[in-house]
């Protein structure tokens, strides 16, 4: 995945020093989201976000959709997905259009980590969704150190984990409605344009959750099936 610089550097406008990236944003393509691809695409820079990552469950349809990288209003946009395994949730990011749903850890991470992608393990002590920590000793790159969607005291103890493993803190805000939509996000230190930055920047540590001001969660969205 190649980035256009000169691209970049026009619209974007030569290089920010930082840039905001919303990590964890759900459409339409995921069936527990309200938030189409058209109004994310039209809302994202007015909700100050300077990039946006589309990690739907398991599914990287988008991609027929949307072309990644600058878009025409500056708004960079950058296709994952939002990986399940009985171990827990990862966002994963890079050349994975066929990858087969349903892989354990154990076999994710190592194929993510040899095909030079990232892995994020989303929202780790969500009470109905935890992440079973031995599954980081398989590679993971990232903790998503603060969720939109979880609560206070969830967030609280990713803090304690990512100082133990020495991983990435990122944020994402896992909207699932244009309310919701750059809730929480990720502050990078260098200029992203595609994927290929994104990756670089994640395993570099270039990047911190930006001061996010999270509400606890509502009770409905417990009654999500996937989320």
């Amino acid at each position: 995945m190649h980035c256009n610089k000169i691209l970049a550097l026009k619209t974007l406008g030569a290089y920010s020093s930082t840039m905001l990236l919303d990590l964890h944003v759900h459409t339409t393509f995921s069936s527990c989201s309200e938030l189409s691809l058209e109004t994310m695409l039209r809302s994202a820079r007015s909700k100050g976000l300077d990039g946006v990552c589309i990690t739907d469950h398991d599914t990287m349809e988008s991609t027929h959709y949307v072309t990644e990288g600058v878009q025409p209003d500056g708004l960079v946009v950058i296709i994952g997905m939002e990986y399940a395994t009985p171990q827990g949730d990862f966002l994963i990011f890079g050349p994975f259009q066929r990858l087969k749903p349903g892989l354990q850890a154990r076999e994710l991470l190592p194929i993510v980590e040899g095909q030079g992608g990232i892995a994020i393990a989303a929202h780790p002590f969500r009470s109905w969704r935890p992440l079973d920590v031995s599954a980081l000793n398989w590679g993971a790159h990232a903790i998503e150190r603060y969720n939109g969607r979880n609560n206070f005291e969830e967030n609280e103890q990713a803090e304690s984990l990512i100082e133990e493993w020495g991983l990435t803190a990122t944020g994402g805000s896992d909207a699932h409605s244009l309310e919701e939509l750059g809730r929480v996000p990720t502050r990078f230190f260098d200029s992203i344009c595609c994927t290929a930055d994104l990756i670089e920047a994640v395993r570099q540590g270039r990047c911190k959750p930006h001061m996010p001001a999270i509400r606890h969660s509502a009770p409905e969205y417990r009654a999500l099936s996937r989320v």
